[in-house]
Parts: structure tokens; sequence; C-alpha cells
């Protein structure tokens, strides 16, 4: 069990807890480490398919980064992000590359580094009434890239210019409306969903999937001539989940899967 990390494994679904409730799950230093850890644990661990990425409690998702701690840094002279912090697999600096997917369930407020970290993910599903934006101005900083360069690819820009550019915080629900978020539900449901969400994405093929997010992922911002053809990941069509899937469906039985 980590310092300030929950990660636990089962069924093809892992699930990684951002566990400092009383300090709102603020990353520290020990929390970006064991994130990357997990991070890394779960790219290269062929038995787990997808991951569910929440904080700990009912308050908050996660308040991004620590800022007691980052002052502290800032008065030694010490920026984050320097040195071998910056060598820390993250989902916000997008240094790791992992092509299965990732559901965020945002439990409670997510705003700076919290928020930028769910944009990351590549399904995101929100308790009711729950709150997040990217609060940096208020604080005389600005969001990370990770914020400046997702969220106007995820909503129209002028929804972020005014997230971004107010720092103000918005409802779990205009998120949604903005499409910002896929789903909300009651809180006391949120796990269930995400549960739910990674189960119905392990009962298709788990290199099918991580094939269709890699190509998606990188054709994005391809001319429509050019990503038209582009295939990118595991060749599917070759693979043993492929044989089983058509001749599962001819067989009428469901298919078991070996992401091979």
């Amino acid at each position: 069990m980590g310092e300030a990390t929950l990660y636990e494994k089962k069924d093809h679904i892992a699930v990684l807890t951002m566990n400092r409730p009383e300090a709102r799950n603020a990353m520290n230093a020990a929390m970006r480490r064991e994130m990357g850890e997990a991070l890394a644990d779960f790219k290269d661990d062929n038995d787990s398919w997808v991951l569910i990425l929440t904080g700990a409690g009912d308050k908050a998702f996660s308040a991004g980064m620590d800022l007691k701690e980052m002052a502290a840094s800032l008065a030694g002279g010490r920026p984050r992000g320097t040195g071998d912090e910056s060598k820390i697999p993250s989902l916000m600096a997008g240094n790791i590359d992992i092509w299965k997917p990732i559901i965020a369930a945002i439990n409670g407020v997510a705003v700076g580094g919290g928020l930028e970290t769910a944009l990351a993910c590549d399904i995101r599903i929100a308790a009711a009434g729950v709150q997040m934006g990217l609060s940096e101005p208020k604080r005389g900083i600005i969001p990370g890239g990770g914020g400046m360069a997702r969220l106007p690819r995820l909503v129209n820009l002028g929804a972020a210019l005014e997230i971004m550019m107010t720092g103000d915080l918005i409802t779990a629900e205009e998120a949604y409306r903005i499409g910002l978020v896929n789903h909300v539900v009651p809180g006391a449901e949120l796990m269930d969903a995400a549960y739910d969400m990674a189960r119905r994405m392990t009962e298709v093929a788990p290199l099918a999937v991580q094939a269709i997010k890699e190509t998606v992922r990188k054709n994005i911002d391809m001319p429509l001539e050019e990503a038209l053809p582009a295939r990118f990941g595991p060749n599917v069509m070759a693979s043993e989940d492929a044989r089983e899937g058509t001749a599962a469906f001819g067989e009428k039985r469901p298919p078991v899967w070996k992401g091979r």
C-alpha cells in the first residue's frame, strides 16, 4: 500500500485512488511518485485492461498540486517539474503513452492539476453537484500545459477560455452540458457507474480497444484524407482475439479474450 495512493487490480480492472482526503487529495511529491509507478505498472501489465482513477472520500477528486509544497519549492528556488521529477510518468504531463482506456471517476471537487488529470483520461464520470475548474489565475499562476492544451480540444474554445480566464468553478451538470464529462450520476452510484463502464470495456477485445484509442488519438489532427487510412497500435486483424471473436460469433457463444 502506498503512502499517498491506493492501487488495486481485479478482473482486468485496475483502480488507482489518490489517498490524501485530509488534504483534498492534493498531489504532493509522494503522490506524484506513486501515481507514476502505478501508471507504469498498468501500462506493462497485460492482464490489466482498464484503469479507473478516483479520489478518496467524497469531498475531492483532487485539489490539484499541493500549493504548500509548491510554495516552499518556489521560495527555495526549486521549481517543480525539474530534475528527476520531470521523469516521473504523469497523465498531466503526457510523458507516458498508455493506449488502454482510463476512466476518471470524479467523486468531488477537481481543480487545477486535479481537473488536468481528469482531462487526460479517456472517459469522465462525475458525481452530481461536484465542482471543477482551472483556478490557477486566482493564485497568480497559470494552468499547466495539460489544461491549456487539452481543455480547448475537448470543449468549444469559448467555453474553455471562460473556464480558464475566470478561474471560476463549474458544476458537473454544466460540465456535462459542454461535453467535459460523459456522465453525471448520484454520488453514491459513482464507483458502480465507473466499474460498469470498465466492465463493458473488458467485454470487448482489449487489443481492439487499444488500437482504437491509439489510432483516434494520433489521427485526430490529421487531414481527413490522411486520417482515413491511418492505423496505429497492435495488428488486430492478425491477432488470436480476432480469430476468437469471429469464431465465437459463428458459434453463437461469448468470446474468451486473451489480449494477444
